[in-house]
């Protein structure tokens, strides 16, 4: 299984985790060309070779047009293996930028590090991007032309921070007003890794273990240790443990808490991962403990357990392990053709699987119990869909490790032509054989016939040998 691995063991921020996509082979240009379509302005990117604690990695970096320039030591370096990364990209001023509203977090310049986002190394003020409340960046975002996936990705992440921002300040999400999230670096920084990992091929994601630093920041609520406010509160909704290390600075940014939030599906040390390349994002500080890199691994996950921190013995079979969300609620007021509605949504939004059981409920009466399988880092998102969309008060979440047949797909020659067969193998053995549905579905309408015609024909193809799989034994 493709698998992107986040090694923070010095933290996480959007800009590193970007230098770290980009050194990993995210083409500078492409991601540039995406992120182009969000309309904003007055801004250049810029992603560099250069060195941290002797480490070579890529510095990610989004320049204000105007109050920044880029330094002259940063110009003409190269990545060795993709390419120049020296790009600068000015727009024209953006309309949107003439907003002004209140802050609903401000820090003091003086401090290490500002809410949100951190490493970038230009001052966050009032003249580096107006703030935006949540629903202006949902509105900048949906009416960009980037991808569905990439918008419904990036809105989950901007919600997370709202919704951290929210209880901190007592507001609903939507009435949050974010500052240096709001500015134009940590949208860049937060869409950007979407359309980083959509270019990936949406890998699974996995991370170490969270850990942060030591000490103080000071901000408008004064000083606050770390973890910050945000940070502590987006990963806490998430579930994620959080530990400290001797290094006197902020380590994970709320910015890089959120993606983590989003995405990690588990968080532990690496284990059965082959590694095909190896990223580096630098940070701009020069800690005191250990290099300010983000490492990030790229590869194939072989088979381990879904959990290792809980003890359960390695399995000596090959079969495919992950980790899913289980959403459950029992119902007994919802309209059918709004429960069947909520199925087709949640189902075209990635769902793993949907189904609703007959049950029976206090006072003898008939319900459902509806279940929504997903993968863990959507969980959150799948259960506001359940909770908006049904008449459930509430849902119960648990996660639940998979054992997974290895999949292949062949064909089998048919009277009606080809029809595709699922292959589930364990050992190296084929032990499971199917069609596939939506083949024999496509090859019944062609052909004119019953779907069960298709259905009999491939499997009496497979019981004759017509496949490279003679040997499989059909599914019961």
């Amino acid at each position: 299984m493709k698998t992107l691995y986040l090694d923070t063991f010095s933290g996480i921020s959007g800009d590193m985790f970007l230098g770290a996509m980009i050194d990993l082979g995210v083409d500078f240009q492409r991601l540039e060309d995406e992120l182009e379509k969000l309309g904003l302005h007055d801004y250049h990117l810029h992603a560099a070779r250069k060195q941290k604690s002797n480490i070579q990695g890529v510095k990610f970096d989004v320049h204000w047009s105007g109050h920044h320039e880029v330094e002259a030591e940063d110009h003409h370096h190269h990545h060795p293996e993709h390419g120049p990364h020296e790009h600068s990209h000015h727009h024209a001023h953006d309309r949107d930028e003439d907003h002004d509203h209140a802050h609903s977090h401000s820090h003091e310049p003086a401090s290490h590090h500002g809410h949100g986002h951190h490493e970038h190394d230009h001052p966050h003020d009032e003249d580096h991007g107006h703030s935006r409340d949540f629903g202006e960046i949902k509105s900048l975002i949906n009416r960009s032309g980037l991808s569905a996936w990439v918008k419904q990705r990036s809105l989950s992440i901007f919600r997370r921070i709202a919704v951290a921002e929210g209880k901190i300040h007592g507001q609903p999400p939507e009435k949050v007003h974010f500052h240096e999230v709001g500015a134009i670096d940590s949208i860049v920084d937060i869409v950007g890794a979407c359309v980083a990992l959509e270019m990936f091929g949406k890998p699974r994601v996995l991370a170490a273990p969270a850990v942060d630093g030591t000490g103080w920041v000071h901000c408008a609520h004064g000083r606050f240790p770390i973890p910050t406010l945000a940070t502590l509160e987006i990963l806490g909704a998430r579930g994620v443990a959080v530990s400290q290390c001797e290094e006197p600075h902020e380590l994970i940014t709320p910015t890089g808490a959120a993606l983590l939030a989003e995405f990690a599906e588990n968080f532990g040390p690496m284990q059965g991962l082959v590694a095909a390349k190896v990223g580096y994002g630098l940070g701009t500080r020069d800690n005191k403990t250990r290099p300010n890199v983000l490492r990030a691994v790229l590869g194939e996950a072989t088979p381990s357990p879904a959990h290792p921190s809980s003890g359960a013995p390695d399995s000596e079979n090959d079969w495919e392990t992950d980790t899913i969300a289980v959403l459950e609620t029992n119902l007994d007021d919802c309209h059918p053709e709004i429960l069947g509605h909520f199925v087709e949504r949640a189902l075209a939004a990635g769902a793993l699987d949907i189904f609703h059981t007959p049950i029976q409920m206090k006072k003898n009466r008939p319900g459902v119990l509806l279940t929504v399988l997903c993968s863990a880092a959507r969980a959150d998102e799948f259960a506001e869909m359940l909770l908006r969309e049904t008449s459930a008060f509430g849902l119960r979440r648990s996660l639940a490790e998979r054992r997974k047949l290895r999949r292949d797909l062949t064909q089998v020659k048919t009277p009606f032509g080809e029809v595709t067969i699922k292959i589930g193998k364990l050992n190296g053995r084929t032990v499971q054989a199917t069609p596939e549905f939506e083949s024999c579905k496509k090859l019944a309408a062609e052909a004119k016939v019953a779907l069960k015609e298709i259905y009999e024909a491939a499997n009496r193809a497979l019981k004759s040998g017509a496949s490279p799989t003679r040997r499989s034994k059909k599914r019961s």
